[in-house]
């Protein structure tokens, strides 16, 4: 695993934003977690401690994609572009 892969996109989002207690700030940090995980599950695939840290990576990050659907609709349409998931169904 490489810690250093995703210091540079982060720099770039700081610059944008100095809060990294916003919802965007978070759900990018969750992103670059959940790459490294899939990464490192591709290698070990019968690590099922990190398929679990992946699993509940992916429910925070989902719950804060919710969250902020329902507060500024501009904000994430903006950050699924940015980061290149797909719109998820809101229940």
């Amino acid at each position: 695993m490489i810690k250093n892969s995703f210091i540079p996109v982060i720099s770039q989002k700081k610059k944008e934003e100095e809060n990294p207690g916003s919802v965007e700030f978070q759900v990018f940090n969750f992103h670059n977690k959940i790459l490294r995980l899939t990464s490192h599950l591709e290698l070990h695939p019968k690590d099922y401690l990190s398929q679990r840290g992946l699993h509940i990576i992916l429910g925070k990050r989902q719950r804060l994609l919710s969250y902020l659907s329902k507060k500024n609709k501009i904000r994430y349409k903006k950050l699924i572009n940015q980061l290149g998931i797909r719109d998820s169904q809101i229940r």
